[in-house]
């Protein structure tokens, strides 16, 4: 296989008779959209989606030490999940740069399945294989075992239990049971990256088309859609979530990036960039870093990542993120800006869109919250 050679998941067929647009993310041939991006963001937002991520990269983590390792590696304290739940952590250099955000489940005692982004996956596996040297460990790269799909809005939970006697109304924010959807074994998890209440099912490759389509005829009176990966970008910039490469990067530490919270020093022992992050959190608090901030337009024209934030004729800032919010109506952004201009309401704020200063309104994040 050329190293230009995209990556097929198990849907591939599958969206490709939908008549979906593909393109290269992270070298793997992916549904960008179906049909209309709007219709697709506004059908997660009030009914259900459907969406293919087995681009994901799992990574399975077993072994005595397992616990004591993923401690080592990462900065969380994972030793303290709980079987059948998951933990939002990151894993960082030497230098406190985040190397990539990540969820962790528990799956049992001395069994952990860590997901990373796409892009970053082998990243992360290289990283774990070589932090997992002098431990009773072992770093498996499970990429290949999985195909993974997501059911996220406000029908997921209906259109989910009408395939799977799981206790879903007991499956907790941030947790993880095995069950049979549909016939097909499964984790079941209830995390997300939509803002909305929804579920991501892990199963084996062969499993997925069949899976695909039971999900795709149990949800067809609740107005379940295919979903492709550009909702899935406006759906997690408005619930104000990070993604990797945009708010998040080597050259930032959790704290620069505002989730300091991540980073948990009380843990017992060392972990890598242990004492760079502890530099980087007394930083923080002597020199507040640029602080992430929703910006929200006044006129039409939509910020990209990389345009600058301005105030008063000077650089106050950059733009991570930004498009148009189909929620709101209107073009949003996430920027990292100066302390100074980061306080909600903030206005006489800028971007500089091809020599144009646009106004634009601090705002607090997230744009979105859904009703509980």
């Amino acid at each position: 296989m050329s190293s230009t050679e995209l990556r097929h998941t198990a849907l591939d067929a599958v969206h490709r008779s939908l008549g979906a647009t593909m393109t290269d993310f992270a070298g793997w041939d992916m549904p960008l959209r179906y049909g209309s991006e709007r219709d697709e963001h506004l059908a997660v937002r009030t009914r259900a989606g459907l969406f293919d991520l087995s681009h994901m990269g799992e990574i399975t983590v077993t072994g005595a030490e397992a616990a004591a390792f993923l401690n080592h590696a990462l900065v969380g304290n994972i030793a303290t999940v709980g079987a059948g739940r998951a933990r939002y952590t990151m894993i960082c250099q030497d230098d406190g740069g985040i190397l990539d955000d990540l969820i962790v489940y528990r799956l049992a005692e001395t069994e952990y399945l860590v997901v990373a982004n796409a892009s970053n996956a082998q990243v992360v596996l290289d990283a774990l294989t070589e932090r997992a040297a002098g431990f009773a460990a072992e770093v498996r790269d499970d990429r290949d075992a999985y195909a993974l799909l997501a059911v996220q809005g406000p029908e997921s939970p209906g259109i989910l239990k009408s395939l799977t006697d799981a206790d879903l109304d007991g499956l907790k924010y941030y947790a993880g049971l095995p069950g049979t959807v549909a016939g097909v074994p499964a984790l079941i998890a209830r995390t997300g990256y939509t803002g909305e209440d929804g579920f991501e099912l892990f199963v084996r490759p062969e499993h997925a088309v069949e899976l695909w389509q039971a999900l795709t005829k149990a949800g067809e009176g609740a107005g379940l859609v295919p979903c492709g990966l550009s909702c899935r970008d406006t759906l997690r910039l408005e619930a104000g979530m990070p993604l990797y490469g945009h708010e998040l990067t080597t050259s930032l530490t959790p704290f620069d990036a505002g989730l300091g919270r991540v980073v948990k020093f009380e843990k017992e022992g060392d972990f890598v960039g242990r004492a760079a992050l502890e530099r980087a959190a007394v930083r923080a608090e002597e020199n507040p870093p640029r602080v992430l901030v929703g910006l929200a337009a006044e006129g039409r024209r939509v910020p990209r990542a990389g345009y600058a934030v301005v105030a008063g004729g000077e650089v106050i800032g950059e733009v991570t993120s930004g498009a148009p919010s189909p929620t709101l109506g209107k073009p949003i952004a996430m920027a990292y800006v100066d302390a100074a201009h980061a306080a909600p309401g903030t206005e006489g704020v800028g971007v500089d869109i091809r020599g144009t200063h646009e106004p634009y309104q601090v705002v607090a994040l997230p744009f979105y919250k859904r009703r509980k």
